[in-house]
């Protein structure tokens, strides 16, 4: 009897040994907002075979035919079992979780804020927390899949000190520069996808707002943007008012732009060997190069432990002999990022276009630890470099090991912008649906400066922009840089307004002065609440052009104001509540969703419907308020 169970053992496992095997191919998708889903992880139930999906959430899994389900986990999603059947193409909908997932570890380190999971990569099976089951456990297995695990978390983001109000009698003068980046809102949509709770200093609420276009008049005449102004009770305190300043950026003809030299300056050091570092990247690149013309050029500098140039400035007409050069790209080695800097700006010098878009664009995790590599290193050679008319653009990549304040401070002294890809629909989004405002400036050094008449209001706050704050006497300057203005691009600014006669928690009280009175004027008895200037330059020219205009005291009820306003209202009413800012007074996620909902519009490219989403899932990973 015992020798015929060992026999039926036997061929059972020989049987097991010897199935016939299939390949099962699909893609892993958001059912909030159908975006694909990288990393998730892919597993023969009851087996060790699995794989991982890759930047486009697609994966392609080879299995034996005795197998019937799949099991699919991410972290932030419900686990779910997937009956196979004779299926060889397996598409699936993942449904975000929202049971709160492991907090991250916050450690100051000076000025930044550096962010640390708790938990670091080791020999230990890692458990992914789903709804509905205890834990599932990824199993091992010797084909190329990962568990998607935290790795040991070194993002790095500068400290952010929140504008706070200002007394118009002892600060009458707001100046600051336009931001168009918008790289902290993608970076956010990351961790917030991800089940992380993002520090404050992780949210730039201008860059929240100006990640999404506002419907503004084009301009018309001789200044290349037009300017758009309301006011409103702000939501989140309705005994303040909110102003809304906008700016529409000329569009430009395609049949007229401007011949392109670029140069991809690329990180394929070790730190860019994850699937949404370098493989996104060319990617996204190739979605680029597919929206360039015959006049323009392309050059393309690597840098890991040496710099190097593995393409000469070649016509974008050569589109197999791009692609082929970015195909070949592999990561490894440190980052000699300073020295990969100096040798993209002498290539592009070296092809530079008379009146052309001479542009370097620096792909990176801006993990720079080799050569020039301290930031003020950096920012002062970036400096020195945009004196010959090249601009930069910067984009950033990855998780982990993300340099967020290093990257910024450089695109802001380059002349440039700055955006952080997070997956190939935002690749898209940056390179095909706003390539022309990503690479075509219109207008250099926009400075913005608002008067506020103490007559009508007690106290003013600027929100966002704390790292692009100028001195009063800088508006006048035209040697002090500020920001760039892309070809269509929308930019918007909002102030929080505390009118005469309004009792506020935020009102301090200052002595007054001995030696001087401070009186509102005579002039001041109009019926102006503010008068806002602004300033900038043609991309040829060198001297500043002034443009001026002011906005009556003559609020209207929200219900009454614009979709750019609500919207970007409820943008602006979301950041406070991530930063947990302490001028959130009333604002709440159920007033967010309300705002943004019926501010929606047209949503052409649904970004939009994507943000309200993100609200709804954040609600309960944030803790609902």
């Amino acid at each position: 009897m015992r020798n015929f169970i060992l026999f039926i053992t036997l061929i059972t496992l020989s049987q097991l040994g010897f199935a016939t095997e299939r390949t099962i191919q699909g893609q892993v998708i958001n059912s909030e907002d159908s975006t694909p889903l990288p990393g998730v992880n892919i597993v023969a139930q009851g087996t060790t075979i699995g794989t991982v999906t890759d930047v486009n959430g697609e994966y392609k899994l080879t299995i034996p035919e005795y197998i019937s389900t799949l099991v699919i986990s991410f972290v932030g999603f419900q686990t779910k079992e997937v009956e196979v059947g004779d299926r060889t193409e397996v598409n699936v909908v993942l449904e975000p979780d929202t049971q709160e997932l492991e907090e991250v570890v916050v450690m100051s380190a000076g000025s930044s804020r550096k962010y640390r999971s708790k938990s670091k990569r080791s020999n230990k099976r890692s458990k992914v927390r789903s709804r509905g089951n205890a834990s599932y456990t990824p199993p091992s297995t010797n084909q190329s899949y990962e568990p998607y695990v935290e790795k040991l978390n070194t993002e790095e983001y500068d400290q952010i000190n929140e504008n706070i109000f200002h007394n118009p009698l002892h600060k009458p003068l707001s100046t600051f520069s336009i931001d168009v980046d918008a790289a902290s809102y993608s970076n956010l949509r990351r961790m917030l996808n991800n089940g992380q709770k993002p520090h404050k200093d992780v949210v730039r609420i201008e860059e929240m707002i100006n990640y999404f276009d506002y419907e503004y008049p084009n301009p018309q005449g001789e200044h290349p943007f037009s300017i758009t102004t309301e006011m409103a009770p702000a939501p989140w305190n309705e005994k303040h008012q909110l102003v809304h300043i906008g700016l529409q950026g000329k569009k430009l003809d395609y049949d007229n732009l401007q011949a392109c030299n670029l140069v991809f300056l690329l990180d394929v050091s070790g730190s860019m060997s994850d699937t949404n570092k370098l493989p996104l990247l060319k990617s996204s690149l190739k979605l680029l190069v597919d929206q360039l013309s015959e006049k323009d050029r392309v050059a393309i500098v690597v840098y890991a432990g040496a710099a190097g140039e593995v393409l000469p400035s070649t016509p974008a007409s050569e589109k197999e002999k791009i692609f082929a050069a970015l195909d070949q790209l592999q990561a490894g080695g440190s980052t000699a990022g300073g020295n990969g800097i100096k040798l993209a700006y002498k290539i592009a010098k070296k092809n530079l276009i008379e009146n052309g878009n001479n542009r370097v664009i620096l792909a990176t995790d801006g993990d720079f630890n080799v050569g020039t590599s301290s930031t003020a290193a950096l920012v002062d050679m970036i400096e020195e470099k945009r004196k010959d008319g090249i601009y930069l653009t910067i984009t950033g990549l990855g998780m982990g090991n993300y340099k967020d304040g290093r990257m910024e401070q450089i695109s802001n002294a380059g002349n440039g912008n700055y955006f952080y890809i997070d997956n190939f629909k935002e690749a898209k989004k940056v390179f095909v649906t706003e390539m022309r405002a990503t690479l075509f400036t219109i207008a250099k050094d926009v400075k913005i400066q608002v008067e506020f008449n103490p007559n009508k209001v007690q106290a003013y706050r600027l929100i966002g922009y704390e790292n692009r704050m100028l001195k009063d006497e800088d508006f006048n300057d035209d040697k002090k840089d500020a920001g760039e203005l892309g070809a269509g691009h929308t930019v918007t600014a909002l102030y929080e307004i505390i009118p005469v006669g309004v009792e506020s928690e935020f009102l301090k009280k200052v002595d007054d002065l001995k030696y001087q009175k401070t009186e509102a004027t005579q002039v001041s008895d109009s019926d102006e609440l503010l008068t806002v200037k602004f300033r900038y330059k043609k991309p040829e020219e060198d001297k500043s052009r002034l443009i001026v205009q002011t906005l009556e005291d003559k609020p209207l009820s929200l219900d009454k104001t614009s979709d750019n306003f609500r919207f970007s209202a409820a943008v602006a009413q979301f950041g406070l509540l991530l930063r947990d800012s302490e001028f959130k007074a009333q604002a709440s996620y159920s007033n967010v969703l309300q705002l943004a909902q019926k501010a929606k519009g047209e949503d052409k490219e649904g970004y939009r419907a994507e943000f309200i989403q993100l609200v709804r899932s954040s609600e309960s990973l944030m803790g609902k308020k």
